[in-house]
């Protein structure tokens, strides 16, 4: 993360403003650390949606059509049993464990593919070594920004961010 700067800001509105400006100053903002959910700002950061729900229904679906066939192909070709005449493709009886099979299934896809998004399980992070970052789940707003890749791009964003009302401006420095 070199040449990433992250700024303190008193309000959400400090912090949508300062954003703003530091897309027009052509840097890219990375990510917005605040103690409850900002109208907007998702849009701002440009945040692609989530997959999560695809995985959750392509792990679902491919399990539940694989324990469907396993039952299938145990009662009409493994071991075929003519039960009071009833046909041996018989697909109602077949239903109820592959539904449960995928639901549980895609809870778990999503359960994975959510950790994955996440970067999970990460035991440290360098934004936790900055001093007063824990307010970001109290009463304080962070902005996370990369600076564009230029000779003197460091500067030009922090006094972007001091002016836009940051009240401390810190690198993020990866150990």
């Amino acid at each position: 993360m070199s040449g990433t700067l992250i700024a303190e800001f008193q309000n959400p509105d400090t912090l949508c403003t300062a954003l703003r400006q530091v897309k027009e100053a052509g840097h890219h903002a990375l990510d917005a650390f605040t103690p409850y959910p900002v109208e907007g700002l998702d849009a701002e950061l440009e945040i692609p949606p989530s997959r999560i729900r695809y995985a959750m229904l392509a792990g679902g679906m491919i399990v539940a059509a694989f324990a469907f066939a396993l039952q299938w192909y145990s009662a009409v070709i493994d071991y075929p049993l003519n039960s009071g005449g009833r046909p041996l493709n018989s697909w109602q009886v077949f239903l109820l464990v592959p539904f449960e099979v995928g639901v549980f299934a895609a809870a778990l896809c999503g359960v994975v593919a959510f950790l994955r998004s996440c970067g999970l399980p990460r035991l440290h992070h360098p934004l936790f070594g900055i001093p007063g970052f824990e307010r970001a789940t109290q009463d304080h707003f962070f902005l996370l920004v990369a600076a564009k890749p230029t000779g003197d791009a460091i500067r030009d964003l922090r006094d972007v961010l001091e002016a836009a009302g940051a009240t401390v401006v810190t690198e993020v420095r990866q150990p």
